[in-house]
């Protein structure tokens, strides 16, 4: 499965990536986040275990993320139940206090049991991520309306 989403927001590149990169908040904003543990940040990489439990479907999964603040975080799998996990978030200045997201995500279920359950579940929740995290933005700096607008648009694709 493939995701491509994206938004014009009105904050910052910066404001934008430090809510994207700061996945031990996840649990306080994204409804299926059971929980979040940073195992390592430095200015290159952040490590993070992310617990999900979404109507009952219960993973966890571990993710290394090189990124490149404020432009750039990418998103690795290095444990779960997935063959393929791998994606990018694309932050583009616009002006002072706005940016483009663009938000890419591939994703395969491994063993039979993730195909069935994991799977459809991360789609559903990967396709709210880039909305999630603009109400959380509006939710921590104030409403900002998007140039022109804004609002965003998703493409999905079967793998």
């Amino acid at each position: 499965m493939e995701i491509h989403k994206s938004a014009l927001v009105a904050y910052s590149a910066e404001r934008m990536f430090d809510l994207i990169e700061a996945a031990e908040h996840y649990p306080t904003f994204l409804p299926w986040c059971a929980g979040a543990t940073i195992l390592a940040r430095d200015d290159s990489v952040v490590i993070a275990d992310i617990a999900v439990d979404y109507h009952g479907v219960r993973f966890s999964f571990t993710t290394r993320n090189p990124k490149r603040r404020p432009e750039w975080l990418a998103v690795t799998l290095e444990r779960g139940p997935f063959r393929r996990f791998e994606g990018e978030w694309r932050l583009t200045p616009l002006a002072a206090s706005a940016c483009k997201i663009a938000f890419t995500f591939r994703y395969e279920s491994g063993v039979a049991l993730a195909r069935t359950l994991a799977g459809p579940v991360f789609g559903r929740i990967a396709n709210t991520f880039v909305d999630a995290f603009v109400a959380r933005a509006d939710q921590v700096f104030g409403t900002g309306l998007a140039p022109g607008g804004g609002g965003a648009a998703t493409s999905i694709t079967g793998a």
